[in-house]
């Protein structure tokens, strides 16, 4: 099996514009393929892993990749999937971003030796002549063709600013100018992309003739990898300091039965062999095949020491025996307390275990949290110190999460 035969039977790919050329250009290891990523936040989230986990697989088969910072795009904002306008970024803030990014692509991509290239469209971008962009690049797009793009359509009710029209243009204008000094030869994105990336192979073959050799890919990254990426607390992120090994670990574990057999294929690197024989398993039983999921993602992104600690810490804790140490713990301190008590609502979101005080509400009233086995009913409950006389208490938040409170 080729490697683009393998995307396929992963699920990985959903559209492309000439599959022959493609699965030639892949499996060759030709392919000079780039994904953008916009730093619009300071750490990748899970989201993301499915590019990643891409260029890697085919960077392996001998292909090179191009990871596309936004650093100018991410002044003007994607439209796509939003109902309301990104915030604008400083320079500064992106560059950060831009820093964060390259650390953690290089858990997935070799860029040692021109392997692999990271490139911000910066370069480029932020030194265009506007009246020459309009003369040169405005000419090859037309209005009509696109206010018919899903992520303008999305947006026409609501307002759509002329700055984040714009954005099109741009991003069809970077496959352009990294096909000129890369010899960039493919591109890969969501499914909220397939204008965007259509207009670039547009504007290639306008300005450089029909002859030149621009091809896109579409791989289902934005309908499934966002979805993977949310959870009721928010994004789950690829960095350590915004989401811990365990509780990463956490997440994968307790996928839903219908897609863990799919994140096997898409996300890991196991045999597919191997997988379609865990997709036999059936009941309780399915918690093996999360438990192999958890386990895989984890150690790629955080490393074998702390798949391992999180894999004994779930286990423990859902053991016969409850086993605390290593479960995810908060320090407080004495300014915490007042008179010698803290509310509910505070400790839940000192602990990280809420995203604003309205959810913490709900959980409550659902009955969703607990501390040290007793439940919370009321929503202005307070916790008071002695009960952390012991050394800590043990929020539990549903059924799967445990977090340790310690003074």
């Amino acid at each position: 099996m080729g490697v683009y035969e393998e995307l396929v039977a992963r699920g990985l790919i959903a559209q492309v514009t000439d599959e022959e050329e493609i699965r030639e250009l892949v499996n060759s290891g030709k392919a000079v393929f780039y994904i953008g990523f916009d730093p619009t936040a300071d750490s990748l989230h899970v989201g993301h892993f499915m590019a990643l986990c891409l260029m890697k697989r085919l960077q392996m088969a001998g292909n090179k990749p191009i990871a596309l910072i936004g650093g100018g795009t991410a002044m003007i904002g994607d439209p796509s999937g939003r109902t309301d306008m990104r915030q604008m970024l400083t320079k500064e803030t992106i560059q950060h971003n831009v820093n964060c990014f390259m650390e953690q692509m290089s858990k997935f991509i070799d860029f040692s030796d021109g392997k692999a290239l990271l490139v911000n469209n910066a370069e480029w971008l932020l030194d265009l002549n506007y009246i020459e962009l309009l003369r040169e690049v405005g000419a090859c797009f037309s209005v009509n063709r696109m206010l018919t793009a899903e992520c303008y359509k999305q947006r026409m009710e609501r307002g759509l600013s002329f700055l984040e029209f714009n954005y099109m243009i741009m991003q069809s204008y970077d496959f352009y100018a990294l096909y000129q000094r890369y010899g960039c030869n493919m591109q890969f994105g969501g499914d909220d992309q397939w204008s965007n990336m259509l207009g670039g192979t547009e504007l290639i073959r306008r300005k450089l003739g029909k002859d030149a050799y621009a091809m896109t890919i579409n791989l289902l990254l934005n309908s499934e990898g966002k979805k993977m990426g949310k959870t009721q607390s928010g994004a789950v992120w690829l960095s350590a300091e915004k989401t811990s090994p365990y509780d990463f670990y956490q997440y994968w574990r307790n996928v839903d039965d219908a897609d863990v057999i799919k994140c096997l294929k898409m996300l890991t690197f196991l045999p597919l062999e191997q997988i379609d024989e865990l997709a036999k398993l059936e009941g309780s039983d399915i918690n093996k095949a999360k438990e192999i999921l958890a386990y895989e993602l984890t150690e790629m992104i955080h490393g074998k020491e702390e798949a391992d600690k999180a894999q004994e810490a779930a286990r423990a804790l859902f053991g016969s025996k409850q086993n605390t140490d290593n479960m995810p713990s908060t320090a407080l301190t004495a300014d915490d307390f007042a008179d010698g008590e803290i509310a509910i609502l505070d400790l839940l979101s000192k602990c990280g275990l809420i995203p604003s005080k309205k959810e913490g509400r709900r959980l409550i009233e659902q009955g969703g949290i607990s501390v040290d086995d007793e439940k919370i009913t009321d929503v202005y409950a307070k916790v008071p110190k002695t009960a952390f006389d012991k050394g800590h208490v043990i929020i539990k938040k549903g059924k799967k999460t445990f977090h340790k409170a310690s003074v």
